[in-house]
């Protein structure tokens, strides 16, 4: 069966259109559920501000590569705001360095 990890390492590419960071780099993904033998996936993530205008296509990218895993049947992707995202706590340390926060 899929793990949580398996599902976060498949989402890796996925970059922030604006910035050019993999959104897990950043921190945006908040956990993932492996549902129903892992045929099902809910993926809580956030965006860098409740404003972004790229928060759409970001959710239907993770929706579309958690839905490609071999084995997943459907993916659903909800948008949490708590906690606030926080790149000092929840970035890695390679994107604090491209963002230069130190």
């Amino acid at each position: 069966m899929i793990t949580e990890e398996q599902v976060i390492e498949t989402l890796r590419p996925i970059t922030d259109p604006e910035i050019r960071i993999s959104i897990v780099d950043l921190g945006l993904i908040y956990g993932v559920d492996v549902l129903d033998e892992g045929k099902k996936l809910n993926v809580r993530m956030t965006l860098t501000s409740p404003m972004c205008p790229v928060g759409p296509e970001l959710m239907g990218m993770v929706k579309a590569t958690a839905e490609m895993i071999e084995g997943v049947d459907s993916a659903e992707v909800q948008m949490v705001w708590a906690p606030p995202w926080d790149p000092k706590t929840m970035a890695s340390d390679d994107a604090k360095d491209l963002l230069g926060i130190w």
